[in-house]
């Protein structure tokens, strides 16, 4: 392997933490807030592993809260790279908990974190190329690629600059709510 190349499974980390009830909201169930701080964490040490720099959090493209975790329920946080750029990586997340005493298992979370390596004087540095190994390796890389896409045309088609409001009155008009531009 080329000298500044890594694999996914390079980055590849694994943290688990009893959920306690200080970590608890209202309702009693583990506050999203508290899943998401973990959640930053492990993208740091992951994009961190993988570019040998200390990483910062650039933007977190998803989150997707499928399950509430419970008090007393052990989770578990799998991160890796998936995509790679000139100094940012996205890092895939998966968060699943486990009832420790029925054994059942259940997918709480995915995530997308955009992490950019930073050199000492804080300017962005550049990571290794990313070595892609297997078929869900490329499947991975392109959608993470696909979301980035995504997300600069979405800026662009929606930079107050740009939009147009006659492109899109009557698709609005589908939707659950009042269109009042009289102040304008």
């Amino acid at each position: 392997m080329a000298a500044n190349t890594k694999t996914s499974k390079d980055s590849s980390v694994t943290i688990a933490e009893l959920m306690l009830p200080s970590h608890s909201n209202f309702s009693g169930k583990i506050h999203g807030g508290y899943v998401l701080n973990l959640m930053d964490q492990i993208a740091f040490a992951c994009s961190s592993k993988y570019s040998g720099k200390y990483c910062v959090t650039a933007s977190i493209n998803t989150v997707d809260f499928l399950s509430p975790i419970e008090v007393g329920e052990l989770v578990t946080l799998k991160a890796r790279v998936n995509y790679v750029g000139r100094t940012s990586m996205t890092v895939g997340i998966r968060v699943t908990s486990e009832n420790i005493q029925t054994g059942e298992k259940k997918h709480c979370n995915s995530s997308y974190f955009v992490m950019v390596a930073k050199n000492d004087d804080g300017s962005n540095a550049e990571v290794p190329k990313l070595k892609i190994q297997t078929k869900e390796g490329v499947r991975r890389f392109m959608r993470a690629l696909n979301r980035l896409e995504m997300k600069r045309k979405r800026k662009q088609d929606f930079h107050k600059n740009e939009f147009s409001y006659d492109t899109y009155k009557e698709e609005i008009k589908k939707h659950n709510v009042v269109i009042d531009l009289t102040d304008n």
